[in-house]
Parts: structure tokens; sequence; C-alpha cells
């Protein structure tokens, strides 16, 4: 069975086993440890659900908000530049959060947040207020991003990539749904699109529920200091089978941080675009609004299968670079075609987008992979996140103003499928088989 093993898996398989210590068992006898996992199970999902509805609903409905609130392209351009700027900022705060209060009431608290911005913003009534509500229920998006891979890496260390490929299945499909139902679900409400937004913060609140009695349960792994008590604390070894305090770990001394962190930063401009301005590409190209928000949920809804697979597959390579050079390819094929025939292969390409997209899935499983513990999973986790969504910010915003200024999709197109390039490269470069620690170490 060995044999059939390679990379994390079989590190895995040959490490000790994880136990518990004698006053975790204290406080947490085994039935309750395996409903406390059960309930991070659903936690985990429920908070996937909820990471992109809050962008990929307005996508959908960018032309009524547009008009209703009277926006320039160039400020739409803003408005999709607005999620990855507060990724950025709000990202960096969550590993020092987590040590303060805790992974589980870090993301409790995003959820309730979430749910709260999208309730208030479209009943802001002006575009200040909208930004300002919508920067709130991306803050709660940001922090729960970074802590999902450390709780995934602290929880499941055996089971890295399929608990990934879960989150990120769950993740797609709540992005795909939010952009194939927004259109006709704001129709069955009057047409409205403030009741079109707002609905959505109905399953925010829905997520809140599983993390209270993870907060309220104290001893266990969530609940203690997860992102700063050595990985190898709750058996999990490290390099030098001693863990690594989070002091000890000079990130921005590894290669492959950087190298992961602009990987990261690339396929989150190509992301964003792709659920800012899509839709619009489709509908300018002749697509009826609902058929357009279909093709945006084609795009997204290729993430469910592909995140559960692509992780599993990922970490049993030693070299993540074929898969990063075949997401690669597919999303110059599709942006050549949105080019030359926007309307006429839209399915096609809106598939080819689709399956480029996954490089999220697999930037978040490089993430556990490219370090040895749990406190530098935190730390490359917010390193590569922060400094990916602030390469990314100027992506939408310059799609924008070349859309106002060029009247057409023609550079920005140009420009997505520039970018691509420069994003295999990195990606080969992050997927070598090498962790954080030891580059860090070697350049001490």
């Amino acid at each position: 069975m060995m044999a059939g093993m390679t990379g994390e898996e079989t590190r895995t398989a040959m490490s000790p086993p994880i136990r518990s210590s004698a006053h975790d068992t204290e406080l947490h006898p085994p039935a309750t440890r395996a409903w406390l996992t059960r309930l991070v199970i659903v936690g985990i999902v429920l908070t996937a659900l909820n990471l992109r509805p809050a962008i990929t609903s307005l996508g959908a409905l960018l032309e009524e908000v547009r008009d209703g609130l009277g926006m320039s392209g160039s400020f739409a351009g803003l408005l999709t530049s607005v999620p990855p700027l507060c990724f950025a900022v709000f990202g960096v705060m969550a590993p020092r959060l987590a040590r303060r209060f805790g992974p589980a009431a870090v993301v409790c608290a995003g959820m309730v947040a979430i749910a709260a911005g999208l309730a208030i913003r479209p009943f802001a009534g002006n575009t200040a207020g909208f930004l300002v509500a919508s920067a709130l229920a991306l803050m709660g998006i940001a922090v729960s991003n970074v802590l999902m891979p450390v709780i995934v890496k602290r929880w499941f260390p055996d089971r890295v990539g399929s608990m990934t490929g879960l989150y990120s299945m769950a993740l797609a499909l709540g992005t795909a749904a939010a952009a194939a139902v927004t259109v006709p679900m704001t129709r069955a409400l009057g047409g409205s699109w403030h009741a079109g937004l707002a609905v959505w913060a109905g399953l925010a609140a829905v997520a809140v529920l599983p993390w209270i009695p993870l907060v309220r349960a104290r001893g266990t792994a969530l609940s203690r200091d997860a992102t700063s008590t050595p990985a190898s604390a709750h058996g999990v070894p490290s390099a030098s089978g001693a863990g690594q305090e989070p002091s000890a770990l000079r990130i921005t001394r590894s290669r492959t941080a950087w190298a992961l962190a602009v990987f990261f930063g690339l396929q989150a401009t190509a992301a964003y675009i792709t659920m800012g301005w899509m839709a619009q590409i489709f509908r300018d190209a002749g697509v009826p609004a609902g058929t357009a928000g279909l093709l945006l949920a084609v795009t997204m809804v290729m993430g469910v299968p592909l995140a559960f697979v692509i992780p599993r597959l990922a970490t049993r390579l030693p070299h993540q670079g074929p898969i990063v050079v075949a997401l690669g390819v597919c999303g110059l094929v599709g942006y050549a075609g949105l080019y030359l025939a926007p309307a006429g292969g839209a399915w096609a390409w809106a598939l080819l987008l689709g399956i480029a997209n996954c490089a999220f899935p697999l930037a978040l499983t490089m993430v556990g992979m490219r370090a040895r513990t749990g406190a530098g999973v935190a730390q490359l986790s917010a390193f590569a996140q922060s400094t990916g969504y602030l390469i990314s910010i100027p992506g939408p915003l310059l799609v924008g103003v070349l859309y106002q200024h060029s009247g057409g999709w023609g550079l920005p197109i140009a420009l997505m499928a520039g970018l691509m390039i420069p994003q295999i490269v990195v990606g080969i470069l992050a997927g070598r088989d090498r962790t954080v620690e030891d580059e860090a170490a070697r350049r001490r």
C-alpha cells in the first residue's frame, strides 16, 4: 500500500499517529471529540459556501447595480477590486486574531460580518454605503479565507488533500449557485436587485450556527492557541522532530513562499475579473442576462468536481507543476475563444475558464504542502493570501478602465491572457517539493 502513495500522504503514513494529551482526553472524551470533529466538517462546508456569493451575486446583477447607484464603468471596476483589497488588508490580521481569540471564534465572527454586510449593503442608499457594507462582508470572508487551511491542517493533518478538496468543492458550489440563481431569484422577488442581493445574508446566518459550540468547547486544538502552538504538540511532526515557534520562521526568506504568493495573486486576478466581468462580456456580445448568469455559473461550477479531484491529485505528486501548466493552457484557449467568438462558443469558453479557475484549490493545497507545521501553515497562508490579494487589486480595476476607454473587450481579454503566462511560471516554482521552514532556515 505504501508503494502507491507519494508526497504528503507518504510522509503522513510514516509519521507517528496523532495522540490526544491527557488534558484533552479529560476535557473531551473520544465520543465528544468525534462529535466536535463532525461539527468542524459541517462548519468548514457551510463557511466555504459563503466565501464567494457576496461577489458572484453582485457580478450577475452588476449592470442593474450600476444603473441603480449611478456608477461609471471605471467606478464599477473599482467595485470589483474591493474584494482583493479587503482580503489583503484584513487577511493579514487573521493569524494574530486567531492567536488571541482562537480560530473558531474568528471564523464565527467572520460569518456574522458576512451576514450583516450582505443584509445592509443593498439598502445603503448610495455608493459609499454600498462599499462600506460590502467591505464589512468581505472582512469576514478575508479572515475565514486565511484560517480555513489552518483549521484543515490542525484537525485533519493526515487528510489535507481530501479536506481541502471538500472545502474547495463547497466554495465552488456556493460561487456557482450565487451566479446561477441570483438573476431568476431577483425576478421571483419582484425584480428588485436589492432583494436579490440581500437574500444571501440568510445563508451566512446559517453558517454561524456550527461555530458557536466550537467556540464554547474550550480545551480543543481548535479553541486553544492553534496558530502558535507547534504542530508537533498535536502529533504533527515538524522538520526536526520538534515544534517550531512562529517567531523562528522568517517567511519572506523563502523563495517558495514568494512564488506561491505571486501565483495566488495572479490566479486571484483572473478569478475576480471573471466573477466581476464575465457575465457582462457575454451580455455585451448579445447573450441574454439570464443566460449570461448561467454561463458564469458554469464557469464557477466546474470547480465543484475539480476542486475535489485536484487537491487529492496534487498531494500524490512530488511536483505540482504539470497541473499548473494544464490549467494555464485551458485558460489561454478560453481567453482566445472569448476574444474571437464570445457568443458562438460561449459554453465552451465558460467550461475552459472554469477549469483554469481551479488554480485556486491548487494554491490552497500547496499552502498546506509547503509548510511542515501548523504555525508554518498559518504564516504561509496569511502571507500568500494577503500578498496575493494585494497583487490582484489592479486587475479588475484596469479591466474596467480599459473597457470604458476602448469601448470593447479586446484589450481587457488580451490583458487576461497575458497574465496567464507568468502565472504558469511562478506556479511551477511554487509546486516544487520543498518547505518554507527549510528554505528560511538555510537563508538564516
